[in-house]
């Protein structure tokens, strides 16, 4: 005949608690269908202000190794390159996912310009002043051979801008605990110069024009509520 001492008693309901408890705080509601629906190939227009698709650039290959991993974390992807009036060139790319849950992650340029070869350097935290309010946003740059690409990008975690993983991890945090899965989208512009301060400036102008160009409801999706921290 079995028999079960209190200890053994408790240290089970413990365990059973423990599972229920973790059942109820896995978040199960994507605020993705909560949302319109979003095609980034419709939503970004292919010319305003100055700028128009330069149809003659062939948009940098990844690795299929590195493909392959971003499917996994993105449901949609766009690459552009655009031109201005001036012969100027800046690269444009928009990754968008519905499931920013505890093991998918938005991946960070650096890591993916690493895994194609470049040198990461000179990595800041800065804010990107537009006439639609500040967007904080992070700046590198990216060199590989004779080739020099600075870099701009910010992340959205459920709408709230996060720079870094210790702030995408604090925004998923926050919707964790209400149940919620957020969803993710990561904004990179580049251009190819060795004239860093020039290249982040024409950034921010040509971040401008396309957030210029966009009807207010896509334009929050883009710039959202503000940082997660």
């Amino acid at each position: 005949m079995l028999r079960f001492s209190f200890k053994h008693i408790m240290v089970g309901l413990v365990m059973v608690g423990a599972v229920g408890l973790s059942y109820a705080l896995t978040p199960k509601a994507k605020i993705a269908d909560q949302r319109s629906k979003l095609d980034l190939e419709t939503m970004i227009p292919q010319q305003f202000g100055d700028w128009k698709v330069d149809e003659t650039i062939v948009p940098l290959q990844v690795s299929p190794d590195l493909q392959a991993a971003l499917n996994k974390v993105y449901n949609q992807t766009l690459s552009r390159t655009y031109v201005n009036s001036k012969d100027e060139r800046i690269m444009l790319s928009i990754a968008y996912g519905t499931d920013q849950s505890d093991n998918v992650q938005v991946h960070l340029p650096e890591g993916c310009y690493r895994g194609q070869g470049f040198a990461i350097s000179k990595k800041t935290e800065s804010v990107m002043q537009t006439l639609f309010g500040n967007i904080p946003v992070a700046k590198l740059v990216a060199t590989r051979e004779a080739r020099e690409e600075p870099i701009t990008y910010w992340v959205l975690v459920g709408g709230q801008i996060a720079r870094d993983n210790w702030e995408m991890k604090k925004a998923k945090l926050k919707f964790a605990l209400k149940g919620e899965v957020p969803d993710g989208i990561l904004i990179r512009v580049s251009s190819i110069t060795s004239d860093v301060s020039r290249g982040y400036e024409l950034q921010r102008e040509f971040s401008e024009a396309m957030l210029a160009a966009l009807p207010a409801s896509y334009r929050s999706r883009l710039i959202g509520s503000g940082s997660a921290g």
